[in-house]
């Protein structure tokens, strides 16, 4: 049975399709939960304009929408009122009836659609044709406001569907009655209003999914600068702990030979350090695979230290960023990953410099405290012509990852006079410090 079903469902056509999916769509949009309660929010208020708004009048801002249907409704029922000329009956007619389904729309639209359109023939009727057919004077007003604020209130495709369905129903009235036609009155200005509610939903959802995907672009890409900073400094790194494991495999092979009639026992020991250093020198080189990219070539000298400070100053120097260096503190030796950190960090800072202030000045600053090392680059403000930089601001989150890295800390902020300023401290404990 399923087969069949499955058979028959593949067999129809492509416009039988489409066209049960109107069908399913009207009815979804105008039977399904017609009756509904859906009051209408408040207005948002952190637009262009009623943000500039006082408090006070900014938190009444947000009933305007509920304001301007009750003006309508308002109307309406003057408009009724005037018509009935005191009669009980004409007046909850011409004004009762519209004026209740302008109201209805603020907590169900889609009903206040259905009660418009029901409480019409009975307006248009009891006018005795003198106001027009198939609309009165009141209905037509509040036909054109009630499908104008249900639109606004749902998706386009309903808008669509009430402006057919009151289609339907004028040709329909004018063909069984007679009388002055007044369904061009309601069918046009409802057709410019309806169009003119459905391009600003469809503008109105584009920039909101827009946003969002920027948004998500703007997380990707963050998630994705950080990956290849991680990369790279891993790569970076691999230098230091590949040399720190090569010396410790040639010192362990060595040392047997440097102690005459070594016990066996020493021999074996130094042997399984060999061997575990190998094996892991090894295994570095293997997870270095994992995330090297296809044109990684590695570097032929060392990774630099903070003794090449003086050639990097020198470059940027030559590239016309004027550098003051300043060396506070004992100057040692630390963990090598540290100095190399510390350079790059340096480096970059001063490489932003050169990108996005043209013609400043700079600052560099070192200190070995007791605890570790402390950094600080500041520019001036920019005095030459900014140019737009096409960097992936991978500066400052490589220059974070690299402090998290080591356990450190790190803040980069613009200073008062217009420049730039980058901070860093490295924690160096005393036992890495004697390494």
């Amino acid at each position: 049975m399923a087969a069949v079903t499955d058979t028959r469902e593949t067999s129809r056509s492509p416009e039988f399709r489409l066209a049960q999916g109107a069908l399913g769509g009207l009815r979804q949009d105008l039977f399904h939960d017609a009756f509904a309660y859906r009051p209408l929010p408040p207005m948002a208020v952190d637009g262009p304009l009623t943000r500039r708004l006082p408090g006070r009048i900014r938190r009444k801002a947000r009933w305007t929408p509920h304001a301007i249907v009750a003006a309508f409704a308002f109307f309406v029922f003057a408009m009724g009122m005037d018509l009935g000329s005191g009669n009980g009956v004409f007046v909850l007619v011409f004004a009762g009836m519209p004026t209740v389904a302008v109201l209805l729309t603020l907590v169900r639209p889609v009903l206040a659609f259905w009660a418009s359109l029901a409480f019409t023939p009975f307006v248009a009727f009891l006018g005795s044709y003198d106001y027009g057919w198939p609309w009165g004077p009141t209905s037509g007003i509040a036909q054109v406001v009630v499908m104008t604020v249900v639109a606004a209130r749902t998706r386009p495709r309903t808008a669509a569907w009430i402006w057919v369905v009151t289609l339907a129903y004028a040709f329909f009235a004018t063909t069984l009655r007679g009388g002055s036609d007044n369904a061009v009155s309601v069918l046009f200005p409802s057709a410019l209003a309806l169009l003119v509610v459905t391009v600003l939903q469809v503008r109105r959802e584009a920039e909101q999914t827009v946003t969002a995907q920027q948004t998500v672009t703007a997380v990707e890409r963050s998630r994705r600068t950080l990956l290849e900073e991680r990369t790279t400094i891993a790569r970076e790194l691999h230098d230091v702990v590949a040399h720190h494991m090569s010396v410790v495999a040639i010192q362990a092979e060595a040392a047997p030979y440097r102690v005459e009639n070594p016990p066996p026992e020493l021999e074996q020991a130094f042997v399984t350090i060999r061997e575990n250093a190998v094996a892991a020198l090894t295994e570095l080189r293997r997870v270095l695979g994992v995330v090297r990219a296809e044109d990684y070539e590695a570097p032929d000298a060392p990774q630099p230290t903070l003794a090449e400070l003086d050639g990097l100053i020198g470059n940027v120097r030559e590239a016309g960023l004027d550098v003051e260096k300043t060396v506070t503190g004992a100057v040692r030796e630390l963990p090598q990953g540290v100095e190399l950190s510390a350079y790059r960090i340096i480096q970059e800072a001063l490489s932003n410099v050169l990108r996005h202030a043209p013609g400043a000045g700079a600052k560099v600053e070192v200190s070995y405290v007791l605890g570790g090392l402390g950094l600080r680059i500041v520019n001036g403000p920019a005095r030459g012509l900014v140019k737009p930089s096409p960097g992936a601001g991978h500066g400052i989150t490589g220059m974070r990852e690299r402090v998290s890295m080591l356990n450190g800390e790190m803040t980069s902020e613009p200073t008062e006079d217009g420049g730039y300023e980058v901070t860093a401290f490295i924690p160096v404990t005393r036992e890495e410090a004697d390494q």
